[in-house]
């Protein structure tokens, strides 16, 4: 049984069938020569005789066209007029029928011509060649050539010569077949929509009234791609995802614009292009080449909109992060069954910022790595979903640290303790306390999270950063001061923009270690070094009051740093040098229980003797252990204290009797 849309399209191509049937007819009555076996390879003077004394007359006019079917609603989206239905008629005759090629041939008197030409589909329309009416639903900004669903071939040629061809994706979407186009490959996808965001509705109402160019400038964790297909699905409209970057990326990126428009008239849709980036070229040419009134796009970036993108002034609006209630649905959906009993995926993610796409491709990561174990989505492995949704951009900025440590292996006072675990709270829960209970309202600060962590060196602050950044799940991100620090002027501030910029949309802790070095205080202005450093300083506090993300700051100089960035600093944690019953657990711990211990081993004394951080304990293990290793003997005293005393000479600290005690001849 043959489809509705193809019977109608095949009913309308015999109507075309017969009108070639009288146009053959009658070019036989006026043919000097119609058994030439050479017809269409040339012309004789006997036909160009015939040519001038005949008077061309077009040919009645075509029957009214049905609006059932696939070619009735492409009409209606393309904004086509009956006339553009018939020349699109003609032009994919030979595309569906092969037999319209020898009839073309014939009526162009070229049997290598085998196209209608635009002369000849004027005269199969019904009009004369001349017809300026006619000629001009031919032209470049005419609805068929503009929307790609016409190809005007040969444009050296004389008009009326010139070959009308039908793309490919037309004719197959008129004959049934949906598939997109081969040249949109990894360049548009076709999804429906797959979430409840907020804001959609009211934005499906305007695109209902007529709106048809949007901008949505995304907040972090706000899915405005998600947000865009939501309203164009409310307003009646298939989406089409276009990937901007890679759009702009290619050579042929106008021709292929077009090509995204003629898919979004083909099917009725949408289009949702972006991200509009800030290192990407002008966007202003695929906007205006999507521009048409039936199909609504919808733009979208974390910058601002720029007028000289488009002279059409689009609906601007903010996609903002989803409420924790609406996070917990999307990952509760998309896990279903396989989440573990008793597991809350939005309390375990709840400092992630994800938008509804990261959501959904975070869960599908969880239940791939849970497939290692017992195939239940735990508390670790939605973990390590969300991680996986993170940017590789900040890693050319900043070292990445897989967290390997946990709150166990610390071994610090308890107020400094506690005071980590305060800045570990700000970040799981700043959704409730700065959006819920709105207690950071207006100044366009951020919803940022930063400590500062001020010690000796080896007092424990890289260690507790990495704890901090397990505890919330996240990776570390240590940076690199060689790619930061620039001795030009300006360029110190637009690496560090870099790295917050990134940092911002990365779920991750992001530590400067020796902050002293970048993070100094102002001084009075004496030369015009004193002036570009104060400028350094000025510009990172203003950054820091804007930034979004999850910072540690690391000094071992903390009076160095200027006092303003104290404010800016959520919590402030001093770590000190430990006492003797924390440096006799550092000792333990450092040797562990797989490093052979001889029995005259007193960490007892090493605890109470020497007054050294956890860092230099855990160097002077280390190399006491390449030392019993060397001698292939179990550790003892003698390397312990040996160990002890190059670390005392490293810190330039003489190694006293009063220390020593009774060690001391080791050490000599």
């Amino acid at each position: 049984m043959t489809e509705p849309s193809l019977a109608h399209l095949l009913d309308r191509l015999s109507w075309l069938e017969r009108r070639i049937r009288d146009a053959v007819s009658a070019r036989r009555l006026t043919d000097p020569h119609p058994d030439d076996p050479f017809r269409g390879l040339y012309l004789s003077d006997e036909a160009i005789d015939a040519l001038l004394r005949s008077h061309r007359e077009p040919m009645m006019p075509a029957l009214p066209a049905s609006a059932e079917g696939r070619l009735g609603r492409l009409a209606e989206v393309g904004e086509l007029t009956e006339l553009d239905v018939e020349l699109l008629l003609v032009a994919l005759a030979p595309d569906v029928d092969s037999r319209f090629e020898q009839f073309y041939g014939y009526l162009n008197d070229d049997v290598t011509r085998r196209r209608a030409t635009a002369g000849l589909a004027l005269r199969l329309c019904g009009l004369p060649e001349a017809a300026a009416a006619g000629r001009a639903r031919l032209d470049a900004g005419a609805p068929l050539v503009a929307g790609g669903l016409l190809v005007v071939d040969e444009p050296d040629r004389p008009f009326l010569s010139r070959s009308l061809r039908v793309p490919d994706r037309v004719v197959n979407h008129l004959l049934g077949d949906d598939r997109p186009d081969p040249a949109l490959t990894g360049i548009v996808r076709v999804d429906g929509p797959e979430v409840e965001v907020p804001d959609a509705d009211r934005l499906a109402v305007a695109l209902r009234s007529g709106v048809r160019l949007v901008y949505l400038r995304e907040r972090l964790g706000g899915g405005a791609r998600a947000l865009a297909e939501a309203a164009l699905s409310g307003a009646g409209f298939p989406a089409l995802q276009v990937d901007l970057p890679r759009l702009a990326a290619e050579p042929d990126r106008s021709e292929l614009a077009r090509a995204v428009l003629r898919e979004a008239l083909v099917r009725g849709a949408g289009v949702v292009l972006g991200p509009i980036e800030p290192d990407l070229a002008n966007p202003a040419a695929p906007l205006e080449n999507l521009a048409h009134p039936s199909v609504p796009v919808l733009g979208f970036g974390r910058q601002s909109w720029d007028p000289r993108w488009s002279g059409t002034p689009p609906l601007q609006a903010d996609a903002a992060a989803l409420p924790v209630a609406m996070r917990s649905r999307l990952w509760l959906a998309e896990l279903g069954e396989r989440l573990a009993p008793g597991v809350d995926p939005a309390e375990v993610t709840a400092h992630f910022v994800l938008g509804p796409g990261q959501i959904s491709d975070a869960a599908r990561a969880a239940s791939v790595s849970a497939l290692l174990d017992s195939g239940l989505v735990e508390a670790v492995h939605l973990r390590a979903g969300a991680r996986s949704q993170n940017a590789a951009g900040l890693q050319r900025l900043a070292r990445r640290i897989e967290p390997a440590v946990g709150w166990d292996d610390l071994v610090l006072p308890t107020s400094v303790a506690n005071l980590l675990g305060e800045l570990a709270s700000r970040a799981r829960y700043r959704d409730r306390v700065l959006d819920e209970w709105r207690m950071r309202p207006g100044g366009g600060r951020g919803r940022g999270v930063t400590g500062l962590f001020a010690g000796d060196s080896g007092t424990g602050k890289t260690m507790s950063a990495e704890v901090v950044a397990a505890v919330l799940g996240l990776d570390l991100y240590l940076v690199n001061l060689a790619t930061v620090v620039d001795k030009y002027v300006g360029e110190t501030e637009k690496n560090l923009e870099r790295i917050f910029t990134e940092a911002a949309g990365v779920n991750g802790v992001l530590l400067f270690d020796e902050a002293d070095a970048i993070f100094g205080k102002r001084s009075e202005v004496r030369d015009a070094h004193d002036r570009y450093a104060n400028i350094e300083s000025a510009y990172l506090l203003q950054r820091m009051e804007t930034f979004d993300g999850i910072a540690v700051l690391a000094t071992n100089l903390r009076a160095n740093l200027d006092d303003a960035f104290t404010r800016r600093i959520d919590v402030v944690v001093d770590f000190p040098l430990p006492e003797a019953e924390l440096r006799l657990v550092l000792w333990d711990r450092s040797l562990g229980s797989r490093v052979p211990r001889a029995d005259d081993v007193d960490l007892g004394f090493l605890a109470s003797a020497f007054e050294l951080a956890g860092g230099h304990i855990r160097s002077a293990v280390v190399t006491a252990a390449y030392l019993a290793a060397a001698a292939r003997r179990p550790a003892n005293m003698a390397d312990l204290v040996g160990a002890v005393a190059r670390e005392y000479r490293k810190l330039g600290r003489l190694c006293l009797e009063r220390e020593f005690g009774p060690y001391l001849d080791l050490v000599a």
